[in-house]
């Protein structure tokens, strides 16, 4: 049974595909900006690049007990120490929760969303995080991240997050006790429109086998 979207969920969810009893969740997070205190515009085009993701994702999983949401931030921007993108991660695995119960959970997060996603992995529903080109500051935390599989994607070219603070994150999440990979692609930049389908599919892939590693 599909699961109505928006008028069910609640304002920071919005369930693309799944059943009322999932075994498992996949939670998109979408990118955004450094700054803007602002709502998202009606036409975001970080959540659209985030469509393809859910379409490859519902796919993979119809007739499976797994549901694919997406996060819904009220701001557009990180800003600074008030991380809303983060924040507003958090709302979402709660709304998850809330609903579904305690259901194990991969992030699967692009850009500002790939920097949300492995802000709040210590949740205990979240097995993991498939980071897309994320934005990954110098000194982020990773002591919160042991026990949990990550993988991060990046294309070397991208000239908007750079792929070596990926590969740097990496080392400090394995240090610190986390399964982490880092997964350079072959190309699409930043926004992933060059071999996109190649992102999709890993992006899913990864995903799958991270939820598939759930001990429930």
């Amino acid at each position: 049974m599909t699961v109505p979207s928006r008028s069910a969920a609640p304002p920071e969810l919005l369930v693309r595909y799944g059943t009322e009893a999932p075994a498992g969740a996949v939670l998109l997070l979408h990118g955004g900006r450094a700054d803007g205190l602002e709502a998202p515009p009606l036409l975001n085009l970080p959540a659209l690049r985030m469509r393809p993701f859910a379409g490859a994702l519902r796919r993979a999983v119809r007739g499976r007990a797994v549901l694919v949401a997406e996060a819904r931030y009220r701001h557009r921007g990180w800003n600074g120490e008030r991380a809303d993108a983060a924040r507003d991660a958090e709302a979402a695995l709660a709304g998850l929760r809330a609903r579904f119960g305690e259901t194990p959970v991969v992030l699967v997060g692009h850009s500002m969303g790939g920097r949300a996603a492995l802000a709040v992995a210590g949740d205990p529903a979240v097995l993991g995080v498939v980071a897309l080109a994320p934005w990954c500051p110098p000194g982020e935390p990773v002591a919160h991240l042991a026990g949990r599989r990550l993988h991060l994607l990046h294309d070397e070219t991208d000239r908007v997050t750079a792929a070596r603070d990926s590969w740097a994150f990496v080392r400090r999440a394995r240090e610190a006790g986390a399964d982490a990979t880092g997964v350079p692609m072959p190309a699409g930049g930043h926004a992933m429109l060059r071999d996109a389908r190649l992102w999709h599919r890993r992006a899913t892939e990864l995903a799958l086998e991270t939820l598939a590693s759930s001990p429930a």
